[in-house]
């Protein structure tokens, strides 16, 4: 969603829903390499009327399909930023009920508190992430057909991103 309204910036509003059009079509895709394919694509048909936004997709093409590479039961969450935003907002709301803070670390305090809030409610009551899902991303870090120095970087590399 971020990403849309970034390349809203760099086109016409008249190309708005060409691109956002275009953008979906990257992220309603089966797969990465079909994701990949699409990409390809959405480039050559976007190239001769929003160059820049061409530009800005090809830098962008690895961070914007990195989802992929994860099961997909997780890409629904891993697009998302919502759970974020909820909670900067609670930390925003609670922190206008304070008012004005003495001091640094009374405002670390109350965002800290919050945070391990809701830390415990993921942990406990609604887990972002099931136990069962993560042992799928296990599964396809151990899986057979890489060698283990080649399954160790790719670990790295999903960490790093």
């Amino acid at each position: 969603m971020h990403f849309v309204r970034n390349m809203h910036q760099h086109c016409r509003p008249a190309q708005r829903g060409l691109v956002s059009a275009a953008l979906r079509e990257l992220f309603t895709a089966e797969d990465g390499p079909q994701a990949k394919e699409r990409m390809t694509q959405v480039l050559e048909r976007l190239r001769p009327t929003v160059p820049k936004i061409c530009e800005l997709l090809e830098d962008a093409e690895e961070y914007l399909l990195a989802f992929y590479a994860f099961p997909a039961a997780h890409w629904p969450k891993l697009r998302s930023t919502n759970p974020l935003e909820r909670v900067n907002r609670e930390i925003g709301r609670r922190s206008d009920v304070v008012g004005i803070f003495p001091n640094d670390t009374s405002v670390i305090r109350l965002a800290g508190a919050l945070l391990i809030e809701q830390n415990d409610e993921w942990l406990v009551c609604r887990r972002y992430l099931s136990a069962e899902s993560m042992n799928q991303i296990d599964a396809v870090k151990d899986g057979p057909d890489l060698p283990q120095e080649e399954q160790d970087e790719e670990v790295i590399e999903l960490n790093a991103a």
